[in-house]
């Protein structure tokens, strides 16, 4: 390899930018990093080779001020790691973006369409025979309470409810037009969050944590584990997705089976301690990019632990 890379990431000051700016940072394709969010008044810019304001993605010329950023600093690719962003391309964009002659690195479009969309999640399982959450309506009359509340669209633990009643599931039902109600899934055996990575010559890795969140919504402590049933059901998902590139699936152990609940199709908040651990996606979609043969992946041994810690920087 040849090409140094000059890379960029969008809504970089999260979670999850950060993590990629610091996986990036290390390595090998990488000629410049560059990093630009809505704000400033993050960490991104200490870990981002160069750090500039960007536009909204509501902006009217969000894509023309993106391309034109492009072209001034020669980008190569564009890694959006805001949900509002990737939801921006999914709506926007059939094939895969590319502007300013940068290609936008992110998963399939189908898998972003089911992903995206928790109703649509739910019906996708449900067509496939996979285990699925039963789905409820406003129109519902048979519900096994209690159930749980949350936006059909976006991710993170906000807004989410355990309804134990008629009376709260009327008023949030009326409250909440975006709102799904889904059978409470099992939480006894505790949640699992893994990353399937698929290639575009249909080859399959993936990881399984049981993690525990954060008060934040982050996966704050998880341990690498091995269920033959998880690892069936990620290989079936990811050839039904005909996924390529990387998402990220989360679920319950529910009367024995695992049963997904949602599926974040993009990089998530899990990618730096995946990285540590050997499983590089982001290196794989790069190498996959250029058109190498992406390095070989060795599965960590089940007990492998995760921590997350938080850094601090002056000024």
């Amino acid at each position: 390899m040849n090409k140094k890379l000059n890379i960029l990431v969008t809504g970089c000051g999260g979670d999850i930018g950060q993590s990629v700016g610091k996986i990036l940072s290390k390595y090998k394709y990488a000629k410049n990093v560059y990093g630009i969010d809505i704000s400033d008044k993050n960490a991104a810019q200490f870990i981002f080779d160069i750090f500039d304001i960007g536009p909204k993605v509501s902006d009217e010329n969000y894509v023309k001020d993106i391309e034109t950023y492009v072209l001034k600093n020669e980008i190569d690719i564009i890694i959006p790691v805001s949900e509002h962003e990737l939801r921006f391309y999914t709506d926007n964009y059939k094939d895969v973006p590319v502007i300013g002659g940068a290609e936008v690195l992110m998963a399939n479009h189908f898998s972003r369409i089911i992903g995206f969309n928790k109703t649509s999640t739910t019906l996708f399982l449900k067509e496939n025979k996979l285990p699925n959450p039963i789905l409820y309506t406003s129109s519902s009359k048979d519900i096994i309470f209690p159930i749980i509340a949350k936006p059909n669209t976006g991710a993170g633990s906000s807004n989410i409810f355990v309804v134990d009643n008629y009376e709260e599931f009327t008023f949030l039902a009326n409250k909440n037009q975006d709102f799904i109600f889904q059978e409470l899934l099992d939480g006894k055996e505790g949640e699992y969050t893994c990353c399937a990575y698929r290639t575009k010559n249909g080859d399959i890795r993936n990881i399984i944590f049981k993690r525990e969140l954060t008060s934040g919504g982050y996966s704050g402590y998880g341990e690498v584990i091995e269920d033959q049933r998880i690892d069936a059901l990620l290989i079936e998902m990811a050839e039904l997705l005909n996924l390529e590139g990387s998402i990220n699936i989360q679920l319950r152990i529910h009367n024995e089976k695992p049963v997904v609940f949602e599926i974040n199709p993009r990089f998530s908040s899990t990618i730096l301690f995946r990285d540590l651990l050997g499983f590089r996606d982001l290196e794989w979609s790069i190498q996959e990019f250029l058109g190498e043969e992406i390095s070989n992946y060795t599965k960590p041994k089940a007990g492998k632990c995760f921590y997350k810690g938080y850094n601090e920087y002056i000024t």
